[in-house]
C-alpha cells in the first residue's frame, strides 16, 4: 500500500491513573470504528489492548499497546498507556510518537497523582494536551465541580469542547454549536452558549486578525474557519480541550473521535520532535527538527523494545522524517555497520499486518533485529550518526529487592533473562552492587518488581529469592584536604616507586560527572604519563569508597605535585601512590555519608491527613504541602529518606484501609544523621590492597 498523507494522520497516547477506563474507552473507538465486531472487557480479558497474560491476570495495562482505526478519512493511532504509577515509564517513553497527549480523568475519582504528573511531563515535553473525562453514566458525580477542579489546577485554558446532557447520556459539540440551533442550549451543568462562546473567544486570541473580525462582528464565526487558530493554540498550550464520555453506553465517543479528527493536530501541524545533532564527533550538539518531508533522509525512533518467542526481538517506531521501506539498510546510532530490515509492519493490539513502507507522522514495527534498542535513532545517512532524541523525563527506579537464584545453575538462563527485561522497561535496571555483595533489581513499585518476578519465574524458568536490598548510600566530603603517599617496593631487580600530593575539594552538588581530575603539576615532578594512572587508583577509590564502603561523588581532586624515579617508577606505583593519597585525603576532608530521598506524594482521605504526617515523621520524613481536593480527599507532598520507604505501599494500605495511593520518585541527597553514619564506619573493612 502507498504511504500514507501525513495531513491525515492523528497519532496521541492515551494516558491517565490507573483504573480511569483507558482500556475500555479504546475498545469503544475501535467498535465504534468497525475495527471489532464486539466490545471486549478488562475483566473477561478480552480486550485488544491487554492482550498479555499478566495484563489479563493483573486486570491492568502493563505495557503501551499500539492500535489504530480510520475516522471520516483520517487514520488515528492510538497509544493505550498503563496508568499504575509502578508503570509510569511506559507511558513517558511513548511521548514523543505522538503530537497530542490524551489524559483521561476518572468522572467519580477525579484528578490523581499519577493524573498530575502526566499533564506535567506533557507540558515540559511541548506537547499539545487533551482531557478526556470518563465514566459519565455514573450516578453521584458532580461534572460541574470536577470541571471547576480539573481548570483550577491545570489552569484557566483548559475548556469544554463538548458538554453532557440527558445526565450522561449523550453529549454536545458546544464548538460546533453556539446554542442557538438545533442542538439547542440545554446541558447537565452549563449553557451552550456561554461554553461556545468561552472556547470561541480563548482560540482566537492567538490570532491577532481573528481577534479584530470579532470585536467587529461579534459572535458567529464558522467553526472550520477557526481550525487553524485552534491548532495553533494547540501548540501554544493556549487551550487544553476537554471532552466527556462514557465508553461503557458509548456516551460522547463519536463525539470523541470527531473531535481527535478533525480538531487534533497532524504531523504536519504538531510540534517537531526536539532531537540533538552533532554534526563531528569534536563539536557541540545543535537542536535538530525532522520535517515530515516523505523524500527526506529518513529518521525514526524506536519508543518501544519487546521479545516474542516466535519471532524475537520488536521495535515499535515513529518516523518523523523520509519513508521506511522494507527490505532497506539502515544505520542505528552511531553504529559503523547497517542493518538489513527485512519486514516492516503495522500494530493492531498484538496482531501484525506486513507493510511495504511507513511513511513520516506514522507508527510501524520491526522484527527479528536483535541491534534495535529502546530510545534508538535510524536513519540512512552518516550525516545523521551522531543524533539522539532530547532526553526524557523518565521516571526513576527507586524501589529495589535483593535478589538471589535459587539454582545457581540457572545463572546463564537468569542474565539472558534480566538482559531482555530490561531491553524492553526503561524503568527497570539491574545492578551487581559491588559493596554489599548484592543484585538488585530496582523498578517503580512493589507491584512493578511482582511483574518482573512472575515474567521470569512463568516466561524464563528462573525462580529466585528476594530481599531487602541495603541502602545504596554514597559517600562525599564536606571541606578542602591534603594526601600525600609515597609508594616505594624494592623485591630485588628494578623496584616500584611512585610519590603523589593531592587535593580534594567539593564539587557543586548538580556538578554532571559528581567527580572531576585535574593537574596542577609543573616543573615535571610527576611526568605527563603518569597522570591517567593516579587518575586510576582514585578511580578506584571512588567505585569502593574510602571511608564505608559505598561509591563516592561530589568531589573534585587536583594532582599538584610528587617525585617520580628515572628506573624504578612504573604504571603500578603511580595507580597505588594516587589511591593511597586519595584516601589520606578524603580522611582529613570531613567525609559524610549521603542517602538518597525521595518525593512522595500521597492521595488518602482527609480523616488519614493526620495518621500520614505522623507516620513519616517517624521515617525522618518532612511534610511540605497537603492540599484539599474535591472528594474530601488530601493530597499530602512529603520527601523522607529513600530507605524509610521500602515497604511503604504495604504501610499506606494498612494505615488507610486501601483507600491511599501514592507516587514516588527521586527527589535528591542529603547527609546521614550522624550516629547512623558511625555506625557504618565503624562496620567498614576496607580491602585497598597495593597491587
Amino acid at each position: 500500500m502507498a504511504i500514507r498523507n501525513p495531513a491525515d494522520i492523528r497519532n496521541i497516547v492515551l494516558t491517565g491513573h490507573g483504573g480511569c477506563g483507558k482500556t475500555t474507552l479504546v475498545e469503544r473507538l475501535l467498535f465504534a470504528a468497525g475495527v471489532v465486531t464486539r466490545m471486549g472487557t478488562v475483566e473477561e480479558g478480552n480486550t485488544v489492548s491487554d492482550w498479555t497474560d499478566e495484563e489479563k491476570h493483573h486486570k491492568h495495562s502493563l505495557q503501551p499497546t499500539l492500535v489504530h482505526f480510520e475516522h471520516d478519512g483520517h487514520y488515528v493511532n492510538v497509544i493505550d498507556t498503563p496508568g499504575l504509577a509502578d508503570f509510569l515509564g511506559h507511558a513517558v517513553a511513548c511521548f514523543p510518537a505522538v503530537e497530542t497527549v490524551v489524559v483521561c480523568v476518572d468522572a467519580a475519582r477525579g484528578i490523581e497523582p499519577t493524573t498530575r504528573r502526566l499533564m506535567q511531563i506533557a507540558e515540559e515535553r511541548n506537547l499539545p494536551r487533551m482531557i478526556v473525562v470518563t465514566k459519565i453514566d455514573h450516578a453521584d458525580i458532580d461534572l460541574k465541580t470536577l470541571t471547576q477542579t480539573i481548570r483550577e489546577t491545570f489552569g484557566s485554558v483548559c475548556l469544554p469542547v463538548n458538554l453532557p446532557t440527558g445526565n450522561g447520556a449523550d453529549v454536545i459539540n458546544v464548538f460546533e454549536h453556539d446554542g442557538n440551533d438545533a442542538a439547542g442550549d440545554t446541558t447537565d451543568f452549563s449553557s451552550v452558549h456561554e461554553a461556545h462562546k468561552q472556547i470561541v473567544e480563548q482560540v482566537i486570541e492567538v490570532d491577532e486578525e481573528l481577534t479584530l473580525q470579532y470585536l467587529e462582528k461579534g459572535e458567529g464565526f464558522d467553526p472550520d474557519k477557526l481550525h487553524d487558530a485552534f491548532e495553533k493554540a494547540l501548540r501554544e498550550a493556549h487551550l487544553i480541550p476537554i471532552c466527556y464520555c462514557s465508553a461503557r453506553t458509548g456516551a460522547g465517543a463519536s463525539d470523541l473521535m470527531h473531535v481527535i479528527a478533525s480538531l487534533l493536530p497532524s504531523p504536519l501541524e504538531g510540534n517537531p520532535r526536539t532531537f540533538l545533532l552533532r554534526e563531528a564527533e569534536d563539536s557541540a550538539e545543535r537542536a535538530y527538527h525532522p520535517r515530515p518531508d516523505a523524500n527526506a533522509p529518513l529518521l525514526a525512533h524506536i519508543f518501544k523494545v519487546s521479545s516474542d518467542k516466535h519471532v524475537g526481538k520488536l521495535g515499535i517506531f515513529r518516523v518523523h522524517q523520509g519513508t521506511l521501506k522494507a527490505k532497506s539498510e539502515l544505520f542505528i546510532d552511531a553504529d559503523k555497520k547497517a542493518i538489513r530490515i527485512g519486514h516492516v509492519m503495522q500494530r493492531q493490539g498484538k496482531e501484525a499486518s506486513e507493510v511495504e513502507a511507513v511513511g513520516p507522522g506514522d507508527l510501524g514495527m520491526v522484527a527479528k533485529i536483535e541491534e534495535v534498542r529502546f530510545n534508538a535513532v535510524l536513519h540512512d545517512t552518516h550525516e545523521l550518526d551522531h543524533i539522539r532524541l532530547k532526553p526524557l523525563p523518565l521516571p526513576r527506579p527507586m524501589y529495589g529487592l535483593a535478589i538471589e537464584l535459587k539454582n545457581h545453575a540457572d545463572e546463564a538462563k537468569f542474565s539472558a533473562a534480566i538482559a531482555k527485561l530490561t531491553a524492553e522497561d526503561p524503568s527497570l535496571v539491574c545492578d551487581r552492587i559491588a559493596a554489599t555483595h548484592q543484585t538488585v533489581l530496582r523498578g517503580l513499585g512493589e507491584l512493578h518488581l511482582r511483574v518482573v518476578l512472575e515474567k521470569l519465574h512463568q516466561g524464563y524458568g528462573v525462580v529466585v529469592t528476594t530481599s531487602t536490598p541495603k541502602v545504596a548510600y554514597k559517600e562525599t566530603i564536606g571541606a578542602r584536604a591534603d594526601g600525600h603517599y609515597r609508594h616505594k617496593k624494592q623485591t630485588g631487580g628494578s623496584g616500584q616507586f611512585g610519590e603523589v600530593y593531592l587535593r580534594v575539594e567539593p564539587l557543586p552538588a548538580d556538578h554532571p560527572e559528581g567527580f572531576e581530575f585535574a593537574s596542577e603539576v609543573v616543573g615535571g615532578t610527576v611526568p605527563r604519563q603518569y597522570w591517567p594512572a593516579v587518575e586510576k587508583g582514585v578511580r578506584q577509590v571512588l567505585a569502593g569508597g574510602a571511608v564505608a564502603g559505598y561509591p563516592m561523588t561530589g568531589i573534585r581532586c587536583v594532582l599538584y605535585d610528587g617525585k617520580y624515579h628515572d628506573v624504578d617508577s612504573k604504571e603500578i606505583a603511580f595507580i597505588t601512590a594516587g589511591k593511597k593519597a586519595f584516601i589520606e585525603a578524603v580522611g582529613k576532608a570531613k567525609p559524610k555519608l549521603l542517602e538518597p530521598y525521595a518525593k512522595v506524594e500521597i492521595t488518602v482521605p482527609s480523616k488519614y491527613m493526620g495518621d500520614i504526617a505522623g507516620h513519616l515523621s517517624t521515617k525522618r520524613g518532612r511534610v511540605q504541602d497537603t492540599q484539599m481536593t474535591t472528594g474530601d480527599i488530601c493530597i499530602v507532598t512529603a520527601v523522607a529518606p529513600l530507605g524509610e520507604l521500602q515497604n511503604y505501599s504495604n504501610e499506606l494500605k494498612s494505615m488507610t484501609a486501601g483507600s491511599g495511593s501514592y507516587a514516588m520518585e527521586y527527589s535528591h541527597d542529603e547527609a546521614t544523621p550522624g550516629n547512623i553514619q558511625q555506625q557504618l564506619v565503624a562496620a567498614f573493612k576496607p580491602h585497598h590492597e597495593e597491587d
